[in-house]
């Protein structure tokens, strides 16, 4: 394999989602309690923040994307009780956490302490100044091995230093709907219409395959509702490229998006959009789950906060559904499969906090498995799971269902990571507007795709 494609190594470190595909699934073990207990380390993070604050009435102002609230509140109730420090949020939409720390670190007027931005903004963020590296906190108050658990910590990262603590585990999936899928009509129907049975996909031209076979507008039945409005197309396509076992920068940082892979993935999703709900080009995340939940769709592709959505009793989908993988591509004769890491809410110090080392000790205090437990738990937020002890807990399997869980922490293990580049938001935003033109056949990928480039370049 050239320089284009993924290691060797890489795709070895991948081959074992081939087993996802197959259906084959992580045991689980026996249920926590619905009470979680505070642990020694809990104590001992209170203790600290007790030590430093002293006499002193200290508050700290925190950053939330809305729909975090629900994960949060029982954080800082019990980091408020076991530690006198008060908690003030702040909740704005999740599209502007960036603008708003931005504008904090520009004016210096110290309206925040924490904040919790996605993980794909902290590349941005880090050169703005906007964020505290808080390698030399975690040096002296984390337990050695403390993030060894945590399933994708790749984001938290940044230029060497430490920077946050991932606190929400966004990988994408599938979701298909299991009447249809298993539907014995249906499948005899299919094996006529390709010579092969009908099955839970393993790679994109299969999914495609099956999305056109579903589609059936006169029937009000539909192949897919995968994302075609502006800001997540480039996410499907970000996976489709990756599963044709090629890096978007080769080893000296040469652009490769534009190559025949990256063509043919884009291709593909103009053809498979053909096979979609007409809505799906204006829809939003919510609207997009509320579509789904009707029960008349194929497939969709989301992340926990959808699951959560479409596991609720109000859903048409609950437990109408079959899970798996982002589908894959063949690579020298191998399924290569690559679940992405898309999203993640991840807990930051600001640069203008005014107590960044009790900003730091909230931090850590929720992310500890305990705490993060609590949080992830909640029914009303978004926040998914991220440490091995999040999938034995009772609340959080009710919350997901085991069955969801399984295909999740093994996709989390092994995801592929979101482009952790300073100004990744340059390229993300010129990449999506690139392909959501070529979408909607205003360019032509093979006469006009030159790849995204920054503004201005």
């Amino acid at each position: 394999m050239t320089n284009r494609s993924l290691t060797a190594k890489g795709i070895a470190r991948r081959t074992a989602l081939a087993t996802i595909a197959a259906g084959v699934a992580l045991p689980f073990q026996s249920a926590r309690a619905d009470f979680v207990a505070p642990s020694k380390m809990v104590d001992d993070v209170a203790a600290q923040v007790r030590a430093l604050a002293g006499s002193r009435q200290i508050t700290l102002k925190v950053l939330l994307p809305q729909g975090a609230g629900g994960n949060l509140n029982p954080v800082i109730a019990r980091f408020e009780t076991m530690t006198g420090v008060k908690i003030i949020t702040t909740e704005t939409p999740p599209d502007d956490i960036n603008t708003e720390l931005l504008l904090d670190a520009m004016t210096q007027s110290q309206r925040f302490d924490v904040a919790l931005p996605a993980t794909f903004g902290l590349p941005d963020l880090v050169p703005a100044g906007a964020i505290l590296p808080i390698t030399d906190f975690a040096n002296k108050y984390e337990p050695s091995g403390f993030r060894e658990d945590i399933l994708f910590g790749v984001g938290d990262s940044f230029d060497g230093q430490t920077y946050g603590f991932q606190t929400d585990g966004d990988a994408y999936m599938m979701f298909y709907n299991k009447a249809m899928l298993e539907n014995s009509e249906e499948q005899a129907r299919y094996a006529d219409a390709y010579g092969t049975r009908l099955f839970k996909p393993r790679t994109w031209g299969e999914l495609d395959q099956q999305m056109a076979f579903f589609q059936r507008p006169d029937k009000d039945q539909w192949g897919g509702l995968l994302f075609r409005s502006p800001g997540y197309v480039a996410w499907e396509w970000w996976v489709r490229f990756h599963a044709k076992g090629v890096w978007p920068f080769s080893k000296d940082m040469d652009p490769q998006i534009a190559s025949d892979a990256g063509i043919e993935a884009l291709e593909d999703m103009i053809r498979a959009t053909e096979n979609l709900h007409p809505k799906a080009k204006q829809l939003g995340l919510f609207e997009n789950w509320e579509r789904f939940s009707k029960g008349d769709i194929y497939c969709n592709i989301g992340w926990g906060g959808s699951q959560k959505y479409l596991n609720g009793a109000s859903s048409n989908m609950r437990g109408n559904m079959i899970y798996g993988p982002t589908p894959g591509g063949m690579v020298d004769g191998k399924l290569l499969v690559t679940p992405y890491f898309n999203w993640g809410w991840d807990y930051v110090v600001t640069s203008n906090s005014s107590s960044p080392e009790i900003a730091y000790l909230f931090a850590l205090f929720a992310s500890t498995p305990e705490i993060s437990t609590l949080a992830v738990r909640q029914v009303d937020g978004f926040f998914d799971p991220f440490r091995p002890e999040h999938y034995e807990d009772e609340g959080i399997q009710a919350a997901y269902s085991p069955e969801f869980l399984k295909v999740h922490q093994q996709s989390l293990e092994n995801a592929i990571p979101d482009l952790y580049l300073k100004n990744q938001g340059g390229y993300f935003r010129a990449l999506g507007e690139w392909l959501h033109r070529a979408l909607e056949k205003e360019v032509s990928p093979k006469k006009h795709w030159k790849g995204p480039k920054f503004a201005g370049d």
